[in-house]
C-alpha cells in the first residue's frame, strides 16, 4: 500500500458573519492556506504508478480555481469557511474523480493550524 500526495496553495477571505455573538463579525479577512491531497493504494500494473502527477495535477486545478483569490463566504456549498468546511469541500470536490482519494489536510501556516479530513464513514 502506497499513499502519495499533492499540496496547493490559495489565498482567500472570509467574514466571520454566521458567528453568532462575535464582536467585528462582519469585517473580511484572508488566510494563506495550503491543501494537501493524499491518495492511497497500490500502483498501477504497467505504469508503476498509484496516479500520475500530470493527471493529479489536472485533478487538482478546479478546486483550487473555485477558491483562489475568492471571497470564501460566496463560494456554494462550502457553508461557513471554517478549516472543517474547507477540507471536506475539496473532498466532495475531488472524489469523484480521484480514486483512492484517502485524505485532504488544510493550513493555514501563519497561524500554525491545520484540519485533516478523513472522508465519510472513516471519522471515529
Amino acid at each position: 500500500m502506497w499513499e502519495v500526495s499533492k499540496s496547493f496553495w490559495f489565498e482567500a477571505a472570509h467574514t466571520l458573519r454566521r458567528e453568532i455573538g462575535v464582536e467585528a463579525s462582519g469585517r473580511i479577512h484572508g488566510h494563506s492556506y495550503q491543501a494537501e491531497i493524499t491518495l492511497r493504494g497500490a500502483p498501477q500494473r504497467g505504469t508503476g504508478m498509484l496516479i500520475d502527477f500530470g493527471e493529479f495535477e489536472a485533478a487538482l486545478g478546479a478546486a483550487r480555481h473555485a477558491l483562489d483569490h475568492r471571497l470564501l463566504d460566496d463560494v456554494a456549498d462550502l457553508g461557513p469557511a471554517t478549516m472543517e468546511n474547507l477540507s471536506a469541500w475539496i473532498w466532495r470536490r475531488l472524489a469523484p474523480s480521484l480514486p483512492g482519494l484517502s485524505a485532504v489536510t488544510v493550513r493555514r501556516p501563519s497561524s500554525g493550524e491545520t484540519c485533516r479530513y478523513l472522508g465519510p464513514g472513516e471519522i471515529p
